[in-house]
């Protein structure tokens, strides 16, 4: 159903239909009367009371069956004249609720005038103690009542009243029985303390307005959202739905990377639904072999509130922790794509949603390509993982219960009308309808379990929380951003938002902190651009390492990666430069990275090409300047390089052959085939078979060619290359708009860039880069300082000094493995 509900002009169903919007629920601070209470909860003090008098009535009535109703009601109120009292002030604080349900200036007389303090000091209670507090109330209520019922019964005072009765019963059953009882009481409280105790936690209810998150609250994610929204709709109003024959859907699954806000979304849901929300850590339903009692438990309780409240919200986070119990390896269903290779394969083109069944299976099952005779023993001997418990999924039954709960065979409710029915011939009422929607919340969909998926559970709606579009990200900083003192313009927010392309909620919420902690270490109480800058910086890296190159080794690195930043700024357009840096980290020399000015789903053989160009100007570059000589730092360039040339010449039809070259590996096509299967190539040839024939010689044509052009460039752009070389050892961090204004002769936000434009600086350059040429030469050291910038007319611009880090990819550290590789 597309619209968000459906009525007509008039108010009633049927005929033409009308999207209702939807209307957020306002806070409890917001509320200008009382939230309306329910029949049950307005009267049921009052017939308590009620009741607990009568029974006094009855009872001085049954003492005295002579004595005349009047005067047992009068000896009654005179003894008990306190449940009168209790019951006359229930009656005034229901009225006291009428009118603040009715009238707003007494409902905010009494809240914000006489009651205001209270509520302060009330609020500032944990709300479930306050919870505990409440059911403890409760308990000690009934128990009160049950005893003075005992105390009258066996006209005995109050606090004897239990002994009494537990003497009675005593006396009034057999010897064997009395041991027989003993032992099954005693047995079963430590049976039942165990249970007890084994069943608590990892579940939570919350009421309306227990908690103050709305859907205003949720930012970035208004597609998702409003989705959200129609399922609360259709909860509020299921009659829209039900009487033209359809059901309010019962599963919504949130999938998508950690802190895109699905437990968010899931806590906002919980503040705007007018119906109990419970909240449910997946994990510990099957913690100590407890998981079947607990979701025993859980859907007992989730189908009381759902009669109750006429509707119930479950959340399961983390739903992968019981929604998995393994797959059959290489046998699928036929014509049906496993669940985690229809999540994988949900950002491809159109989700190959152009091929039939048949071909979708073949493509996302490699069994079914080649017969079975391509499974090799491995395959077959582990073809089944069971999650047991403790070892992840849901181990012990957990999943298979939770599945039979949500839409297993409902059987009549009570004793009495299953049993005294049955037995009296009539046929037992049939179970009532529950509303429950179930909300799952998952990193790893492809770890849920098919049957979990169906319609009719979680896959009637399935909505992947992704990272936020660019005015996602811009909607998210202004609101984490307007909950601090700052000075950011408009255009510093977009241009933020431009620079953290795949940012999240929680990392959005977490920048803007480490931007207030910078202010604060310096003595400010207002957020500027540069703690927004060196907060993005600690971010992406964490602080540097407390090292300091020498002169040479200084120099070689800072022209090495003034290659890269050239070279990505003169060629490559489908990226912008981030930041560089030349301070070392813990795992790279220096770095230059890059980010998409805009979100880009698609990429192009022009963009490959000037991606390689980046990563070979560290190599072209060192050769250049060191007259030929190159350092070990340019492997992870070459590695990318590489990679990427074979991917465009043999699997992406971007050189001059046309068949994907991965496929006719696969199924064996001139004289591949599988590795390991009926005489292909094995994982150690798989490798050198590659290299043979003519795509090793397209390949390293391909890199030839763009070496060549590289080298073109850069030498077109030798004086840019030194002055960005001259103020990474300056500054050792710039942000990618100062690099563009060094390289074009211009000022900068925090560095000014029009002394690098100078012919007096491209003399200096040349004889500085001299001396460092001979200092790496003879391994000795750079006789003169760096030299200062030449002068130019002072307009009042002065350079802010940025804080060490950077993020992206660098020069790799020859000092350890698992440096990054770059892609550029």
């Amino acid at each position: 159903m597309d619209g968000e509900g459906l009525m007509t002009s008039d108010g009633r169903r049927g005929g033409t239909v009308v999207p209702k919007q939807f209307t957020s629920r306002p806070r409890e601070s917001e509320r200008t009367t009382r939230r309306p209470l329910g029949w049950w909860d307005r009267i049921k003090f009052l017939l308590l009371l009620g009741a607990l008098f009568l029974f006094f009535v009855g009872a001085e009535r049954a003492d005295n069956p002579l004595l005349p109703a009047g005067e047992a009601f009068r000896i009654a109120a005179d003894r008990y004249w306190w449940i009168l009292a209790l019951l006359g002030l229930e009656a005034l604080r229901q009225v006291h609720f009428l009118l603040c349900e009715r009238s707003s200036r007494y409902y905010l007389f009494w809240r914000d005038r006489l009651f205001a303090a209270g509520n302060r000091r009330l609020g500032r209670l944990d709300a479930y103690n306050r919870y505990r507090a409440a059911r403890a109330f409760k308990w000690v209520l009934a128990i009160v009542v049950v005893w003075l019922v005992v105390a009258r019964l066996f006209d005995t005072s109050f606090f004897e009243a239990p002994f009494e009765l537990i003497s009675w019963v005593w006396d009034n059953i057999p010897a064997a029985f009395q041991v027989i009882a003993f032992l099954t009481f005693w047995i079963g409280f430590q049976f039942g303390l165990i249970i007890w105790f084994a069943t608590r936690g990892g579940v939570e209810t919350f009421f309306p307005d227990d908690i103050e998150t709305r859907f205003d609250d949720v930012w970035g994610q208004d597609q998702v959202l409003n989705k959200v929204k129609q399922n609360l709709l259709l909860l509020e109003d299921p009659q829209v739905i039900e009487e033209k024959g359809g059901y309010v859907p019962a599963g919504l699954l949130l999938w998508g990377p950690p802190g895109t806000g699905k437990t968010l979304m899931a806590e906002a849901m919980a503040g705007e639904t007018g119906k109990p929300f419970v909240n449910v850590d997946a994990s510990m339903l099957s913690t100590m072999g407890m998981g079947v009692l607990k979701v025993k438990l859980l859907f007992r309780k989730l189908r009381k509130y759902a009669l109750k409240y006429d509707g119930v919200v479950a959340f399961f986070d983390e739903a992968d922790a019981i929604g998995s119990r393994g797959q059959l390896g290489g046998q699928p269903q036929p014509g049906m794509a496993s669940t985690g290779a229809f999540f994988r394969h949900a950002e491809s083109c159109g989700g190959l949603g152009y091929l039939s069944d048949a071909s979708r299976s073949c493509l996302l099952n490699p069994a079914l390509t080649t017969g079975p005779d391509a499974v090799d023993e491995g395959a077959r001997r582990n073809r089944f993982f069971m999650g047991m418990g403790g070892m992840g999924g849901g181990g012990g039954g957990v999943l298979q219960v939770l599945l039979t709960e949500m839409s297993g065979l409902r059987k009549p409710r009570g004793f009495v009308n299953r049993q005294v029915r049955r037995a009296l011939g009539m046929k037992p009422k049939p179970p009532p309808k529950y509303r429950i929607v179930f909300v799952m919340a998952t990193n790893l969909p492809e770890a849920l379990d098919q049957a979990l998926l169906r319609p009719g559970r979680m896959g009637d709606r399935i909505y992947k929380v992704g990272y936020p579009s660019k005015a996602g990200r811009v909607r998210t900083y202004k609101g984490y951003l307007d909950k601090v003192p700052n000075v950011l313009t408009d255009d510093e927010v977009d241009r933020l938002a431009t620079i953290t392309p795949y940012s999240t909620g929680a990392s959005i919420k977490g920048l803007v902190n480490e931007a207030l902690i910078n202010a604060i270490q310096d003595g400010r109480d207002v957020v500027t651009w540069g703690d927004i800058v060196r907060a993005k910086q600690l971010k992406d890296l964490g602080p540097p390492e407390d090292v300091e190159y020498i002169e040479r080794e200084r120099h070689a690195t800072a022209l090495h990666e003034a290659c890269h930043a050239v070279a990505a700024y003169r060629v490559r357009h489908h990226l912008v430069i981030d930041m560089a840096t030349i301070e070392k980290g813990a795992n790279y020399l220096g770095m230059v990275s890059s980010i998409p000015p805009e979100d880009l789903f698609t990429r192009w053989r022009s963009d490959y090409e000037a991606d390689v160009m980046v990563s070979l100007a560290s190599l072209v570059g060192e050769r250049m300047f060191f007259e030929g000589d190159s350092s070990s730092g340019v492997s992870g360039d070459l590695e990318s390089a590489t990679q990427l040339s074979i991917l465009m010449e043999g699997y992406w039809g971007m050189g001059s052959t046309i068949a994907s070259h991965g496929i006719t590996h696969q199924v064996g096509v001139a004289g591949g085939g599988r590795p390991g299967a009926g005489g292909g190539p094995t994982d150690e040839n798989k490798e050198r078979d590659l290299l043979k024939g003519s795509l090793a010689q397209r390949i390293e044509d391909k890199l030839a060619d763009l070496y060549a052009r590289t080298e073109e460039l850069l030498r077109a752009n030798r004086v840019q290359v030194l002055a960005v070389a001259h103020a990474l050892e300056a500054s050792k961090t710039l942000t990618g708009e100062d690099i563009e204004a060094v390289i074009e002769g211009r000022r900068g936000p925090l560095v000014d860039g029009r002394p690098y434009a100078t012919p007096e600086f491209a003399a200096l350059a040349e004889d500085y880069h001299a001396l460092a040429l001979r200092a790496h030469r003879e391994h000795g050291q750079v006789l003169v300082p760096l030299p200062p910038l030449p002068s130019v007319p002072d307009d009042g611009f002065r350079p802010v000094p940025v804080v060490s880090g950077a993020d992206g990819d660098g020069l790799d550290d020859p000092e350890g493995p698992g440096y990054p590789r770059r892609l550029m």
